[in-house]
């Protein structure tokens, strides 16, 4: 993150932005199912392992992965490096009242990171180069977008190209969640061994419980089945 910041910063030019996604079990199934979803994931500059079934899948492969990195955990890795070196968030997505909750927190946190914008992530498609154009004239070096897949995936692409200057378009799901307080971190062991999924459709059974019911097998057959 911190170099193609500081390459973006450089550029005499403004600089395409990198897309950095995740990948979890949902994202696996929905691969599978949305092609939209799919090419949009083949656009990404990152991909990293936000779900245990993605690193032990890889286990299968030549190279395996050493970790999960959850996008909840990143965050705060992310905003220490920010703070070290004068680096800018803009926090797009989520509720009005869960965005501006998530972003107080932060304040809290890291006192010194430099919050240069905000905006919830409920706005019509036609408002979306006002919004691209906010965003630009806060000049972040990191955009955060939480909007809940395929939606946060789709909308970085269409918009990537709208948002020169900015060094990382990084997708961030229910992070404002756990910031703002709306959720709450499973236990180590239950992160350890992948059932961070299970802990949360249990705090959120009517949003939760039937997502996972119908994606996990789904994703547990094709990981199984495409992984090399």
């Amino acid at each position: 993150m911190l170099a193609d910041c500081l390459a973006a910063r450089l550029s005499a030019t403004p600089v395409t932005p990198k897309l950095v996604f995740s990948s979890n079990g949902q994202g696996v199934a929905l691969a599978g199912t949305d092609l939209f979803f799919a090419k949009a994931m083949e656009q990404a500059d990152w991909i990293h392992a936000d779900g245990m079934s993605i690193v032990l899948a890889s286990k299968r492969a030549t190279t395996s992965l050493p970790e999960r990195v959850a996008t909840t955990d990143f965050f705060h890795d992310a905003a220490e490096v920010a703070v070290a070196n004068g680096l800018s968030f803009y926090m797009l997505g989520g509720t009005e009242q869960q965005n501006r909750k998530a972003c107080e927190a932060i304040a809290q946190l890291y006192p010194q990171l430099k919050l240069v914008g905000r905006r919830n992530g409920y706005f019509k498609p036609e408002e979306e180069e006002m919004v691209c154009a906010d965003i630009t004239n806060a000049r972040p070096d990191v955009l955060w977008v939480a909007m809940g897949k395929p939606a946060q995936e789709l909308w970085c692409v269409r918009n990537r190209d709208r948002l020169g200057g900015v060094a990382w378009i990084k997708t961030c799901g229910g992070l404002y969640a756990f910031l703002a307080g709306d959720a709450v971190r499973a236990p180590e062991w239950m992160q350890r061994w992948g059932l961070e999924w299970l802990h949360r459709a249990l705090q959120e059974p009517g949003r939760l419980l039937w997502r996972y019911l119908v994606t996990n097998p789904n994703a547990i057959y094709r990981l199984i089945r495409y992984t090399r």
